[in-house]
This record gives structure tokens, sequence and C-alpha cells, in this order.
């Protein structure tokens, strides 16, 4: 009794502590009966991933604690119970509280979304906030959220008052010795936690939702924040540079290295045929995953016209995206380039003046644009392409700067709009505006477009009438109203007079979903591309297994184009192409050859699959030492090239 006693100035102290614990208790119940079905729910791992989650939260919670347990050792205690007192602890505990109640339903719409607990995306989201809390807005009942997280707030405070822990914290004092073991234990925490643990100590588990459940949101976000920009070497496995080049070389069949290079991959690639130069328009589709597709597998008639389009097309049957979000799939589509570990090069510092797409468009006098139905600020995309030689065409709602007239931004005007939401112009109103800037060039100007599209996202509002489906139902009427809207677009520019030497490719940026119980799930990746109405050529699909990164350098074949390269990305129609898939997300990187999958992890480490694709299942499979040196070697060199400017474009006096 004594003790207790001896604890009473820390009542509201721990009351703050065991509301955090309860919560985190609840929630890890809530995603566990959510993904029963996918999670190991044997008593052993529900009770081991319950133990872990409940330890990462006495770590997170000992950060929280950290900055009381000074307070309450330092405060003097002839001094406790007054206003200065009372409105420190009151106000620090309705602080603390918000946050804890805000994370609750946070990770709750987050999980719904992801799948996942706080992740980089997350940490992304921060940037955005118009965009974010926009899309909040107009998915779920916001007022209500809001609401119930006052309601929440006001009900503890009316339950602590009637236990009288308010009155209990400031009529009590403490020994020196119990402040100064509380602190210390909370320091030990706070220590250990900061030296020795790390968000990956949760991943125990095969099975990823067990995984995730483990974790503690909290703790995730910081560690993603931490984590975004990951040096290869330091957190992969790796072997020396020279090692790594030379695998990657061979592979990509360079004989003859250019020493003048700033990029040991850098090579001519030569075509003896007549090159052609149609003007090439890339539709880059939101979240557009295979199986949304008829053709593999979906009975719902959601993309009634992209599956007459594909048996019209040269289509890749067997193409993976390289990541899980558009930024990503940008950078696989423009660089041509396996994803390098933490956040996108679309994102980063020092991403001016690579080696893109463009350049090789630029080379044979093609104008470039690209066009976003939302503000290209989002995301970092308008100063990644403004600064890769293409104009940007984009709803921004800024006025015009200097630098926007310097780059060529054109917006799209309030007039053009018919129908938005927080991502953006429908996918209608984005295409109008691509034919209105396509009908001002010149009429013998070869242009390259790069079109990304927004309404197959999150609220999945869309203009009502044009489907069957009404608005924000779901993501099955995004789907169908993507389709519909191509189908338009495609139609209208048919009547134009640049059509016929027009080839149009379509291709989704990323998988709607990256949930499911692996580590990295291949069946996630899998998504459509095809290239529609090119010259002299009857459709015929592509069965080989290939990346992203491969689409435009297999296009750059198909037109017969010699050009200087520096790509990854191959021709999948030559002869000595060999099948493969890069697939990751930001700490996971796959290379998937034949049936076999290694995943190289962030903590020096890797794993060997085997993948049956019949039912999406992954094996233990013995290492097969060469693929492992592959995946290693062109992990390790495409993060060596960025970080040492070997992407950049040589100017004439540099190489000279």
């Amino acid at each position: 009794m004594n003790k207790f006693k001896k604890l009473k100035r820390y009542t509201l102290f721990f009351a703050i502590g065991s509301l955090y614990l309860l919560t985190s208790f609840l929630l890890r119940i809530v995603f566990l009966t959510w993904n029963f079905h996918e999670a190991q729910t044997d008593v052993i791992s529900v009770i081991k991933s319950l133990v872990i989650g409940t330890f990462f939260d006495l770590g997170t919670l000992s950060y929280f604690l950290i900055l009381w347990s000074f307070y309450l050792f330092f405060f003097p205690s002839k001094w406790t119970g007054n206003i200065v007192d009372k409105t420190v602890q009151t106000t620090y505990f309705i602080i603390v509280s918000v946050i804890f109640y805000f994370s609750f339903f946070a990770e709750i719409t987050f999980w719904e979304e992801f799948q996942r607990r706080f992740n980089f995306i997350a940490v992304d989201y921060l940037i955005y906030t118009y965009e974010v809390i926009q899309n909040i807005n107009e998915s779920y009942p916001l007022p209500f959220l809001i609401s119930g997280i006052i309601g929440l707030e006001l009900l503890t405070v009316w339950f602590l008052k009637r236990k009288r822990i308010f009155k209990l914290t400031f009529k009590s004092n403490a020994s020196r010795t119990t402040k100064a073991f509380i602190l210390g234990v909370n320091l030990v925490l706070v220590i250990g936690f900061g030296l020795f643990v790390n968000n990956e100590s949760a991943e125990w588990s095969n099975n990823r939702y067990n995984n995730e459940i483990s974790k503690t949101g909290i703790y995730s976000f910081f560690a993603a924040f931490r984590n975004n920009n990951l040096k290869y070497k330091e957190f992969y496995l790796s072997f020396s540079d020279k090692k790594a080049f030379k695998i990657v070389q061979d592979e990509l069949n360079i004989s003859s290295i250019n020493k003048t290079a700033t990029s040991p991959i850098s090579r001519t690639i030569t075509n003896t045929q007549q090159e052609i130069t149609p003007n090439i328009i890339l539709i880059c589709i939101e979240s557009l995953s295979a199986d949304f597709m008829k053709a593999y597998g979906n009975e719902k008639k959601l993309t009634p016209f992209l599956d007459s389009l594909r048996t019209q097309s040269i289509s890749f049957e067997n193409l993976n995206s390289t990541g899980t979000r558009t930024v990503r799939g940008m950078e696989a589509l423009s660089l041509s380039i396996p994803p390098t570990p933490g956040r996108s090069i679309v994102k980063r510092e020092n991403n001016e003046h690579l080696f893109t797409v463009g350049e090789v468009f630029k080379n044979k006098g093609y104008e470039n644009t690209f066009f976003y139905g939302g503000d290209g600020y989002f995301d970092n995309m308008n100063h990644f392409f403004s600064n890769n030689g293409f104009n940007i065409v984009d709803r921004g709602r800024k006025l015009l700067n200097i630098d926007d007239i310097l780059t060529k931004r054109t917006l799209i005007e309030d007039e053009e709009v018919n129908f938005e939401n927080a991502w953006g112009v429908s996918d209608e109103d984005l295409y109008d505006k691509v034919l209105k800037v396509t009908d001002a060039l010149p009429k013998n100007q070869p242009f390259f477009h790069f079109i990304m599209t927004t309404s197959n996202h999150r609220p999945y509002t869309y203009p009502e009438g044009k489907i069957d489906i009404p608005s924000g139902t779901n993501r099955n009427g995004a789907v169908k109203y993507t389709d519909f809207a191509i189908k338009q677009f495609l139609k209208k520019a048919s009547k134009k007079e640049w059509y016929k030497n027009t080839v149009f490719v379509i291709v989704a940026d990323h998988c709607a979903s990256s949930a499911g119980k692996w580590e990295l799930n291949i069946n996630n990746y899998h998504i459509p591309a095809f290239i529609y109405n090119f010259p002299n050529k009857k459709p015929f699909q592509v069965k080989k297994l290939s990346s992203q990164i491969d689409l435009l350098p297999s296009l750059f074949g198909l037109m017969n184009w010699s050009y200087e390269s520096n790509f990854y990305g191959q021709n999948v129609f030559e002869k000595n192409y060999q099948p493969r898939a890069f697939i990751g997300n930001y700490r996971k990187l796959g290379l998937l050859k034949d049936d076999h999958l290694i995943i190289l992890n962030d903590h020096k480490s890797f794993n060997n699959y085997q993948y049956v694709a019949s039912n999406h299942q992954l094996y233990k499979k013995d290492t097969d030492s060469l693929l492992l040196n592959l995946a290693i070697a062109n992990y390790q060199t495409a993060d060596w090239l960025f970080r040492n400017q070997g992407l950049t474009i040589k100017t004439k006096d540099e190489k000279n």
C-alpha cells in the first residue's frame, strides 16, 4: 500500500501509458480479424504477434513519456499541484492522447488502402497536405472522424476525472528514489530502442500480415522517415563495384566499354533497318492491375474497350511493374532502371539532367511533354520532368512564375474542367487537354507525350452518367470509367490528322494493391501493357517475362532506332534477350527469373523462393548463386550510377 502511495504522483503518467497500450492492442485485434484468412492464426503465431507488438508499443511509449519523466523528476515537490504543474501535465496529456486517437483512426484508413502499417507512403503524404486532406475528406466522413476523436478525448477526460486521476496526480508527491527509478527505466527503453532495435526486428514471420500486426504504426512511421534514402552498400549484400558492373555488362551484352562515358553501361544500340519516327503517346494509367481485365481472368466486364484494344495491339502478356507507387512507374518508364532502395529517383535531390527516354526522343527531333491531371508539384513530378527535357501540362493551382515560363509549363484552366476531385481533373478532361495541346503543335513536329492519369484512385469519383456504376462507389467503378475515358480519347484522336502516324503505348504505373502475405507478392506486380496503332505490324502477344523498364527500349527496337543508351531495360524482341523482372518496394528488392525469385533485404541478407504461378505461392528454395549475384549486381550498380552521376547527361564540353 505504501508503494502504491509513492506512485500516486504518476497516476496521470500511467493513465496515458495504459490508454496507448490498450488502443494499440485493440488495433492489432482489428487487423488480425480483418485479415484472419491471410495471416497465420495458430495460437503460437497469434501470441507471438501480440507479444512482439506490445514490446514495440512499450518502446514507442517510452519516446512519448521521456520528456514527462524528466519533468516529474526535476519539478520541485513543493510546487506540486500549482497552476504551472496542472497546466503542463494536463496540456501534455491532451496533446499525447489526441495523437494516440488520431493514429488509431489514421492507421485503420491506411490499412484499408495498403494493408500495411505506416510506411514511406505515409511519410511522403505529409508533404502533400492539400491532396491528402482533400482525398480523406472525399473518401471518408472527415467531420465524423474529427468528431469521434474529440468525443473520445472528452470521454477520456471525464472518465479520468471520475476516477480522481487528476486529483491524485496534483495532490501527491513521490520520493526521489521513485522518480529516479521511473526516469531510469524510461531512459533504458529509449536508448535501447534507439541503438539496438529497428523496425525490421518485428519481421519474424514468413507471413507479411503477422509481421505488420507485430509492428507499431507510430514507430514504423518514424523508421520509414529515417530510412527514406537508403545507401545500397550500407544496407544490402554487395561486392566490388568492378565485379558488379562486369556482371551487368555481360547481361547487357556490352563487349566494348566507352571509357569517356560517365556510366560503365553506356553503349550504342545499333539497328541496320530503316528507322521510323511516328508520334508516341504513352498513357500511364493509375493503379490498373492486369487482373482487372478479362484477358487475365476478370469476369466483371470492367475494361471492355481495353480488352478489345489488346487484341488489336502488340500486347505484353507477362510484364511486371518495378514498384507499388506512381513515382516508381515513372522512374521505370523514363529512366529504364531497376528500383533503387529508399525513395524513387523521381523524388530525390540531384535528379536533374539525367539520361531518360526523353533524351532519346529529343535526339530524334521530338517535342516531349508531360501531362498530369493534378498539380505536378505532388511527388516532385514537375521538377523531375521539367529538368529532364519535358514541357509540363498540369492542373497547377499556383500562378505561373518565371520558372514555369522557362520550363514551358501550361495549366489546365478552370474553363477546361468539367469534373475534378482531390487528385485532379477527370481522365476525359485530361485527354481533351492532350488533344488541344497536340493540335497546336507544328504540323511536321514529331512528339512524345507522357500522360499520367488520376481517375482510378480513391475516392473513385468521376463524372456521373458515363458508366453504369455510380461515382464514388468503389474501385471497380473507377476502373470502368478509366476504360470509358480511353475509348473516348482514341475515338476523338482517330479524327485528327496526326492520328495515322501516332503510336499509343498503354501501361499501368503499378497494381491497385500490393497486399499479400509474402514480403513481395509477384501477382501484385503484373500489369497490362500494349502498343497500339503501330504501322505495318499485325497484332501479336509477347509472352516472355519482362519488366516495366523494358517497354520503351522494346518500342525503340520496333522503330529500328540506333541510339546511345544508358538503360538497364532491354529490347524483348532481340534474340539474346533473357527474360527477367525487377520488382520491389522501398526496402525489399526482388529479381524474378523463370520460376525463381531472389529478394534482397536491407539487413544484408536475402531469401530464395520458387514461384508457383498456378496458386501464386512462394516456396523456399536452395540458393542459385548466379541469380543472387545478378540481383546484387543490378541493384548495386543502379544505386552507384545515381549517386555518382552515372545517369547524368554529359555536355559537349564534358565529352571533349
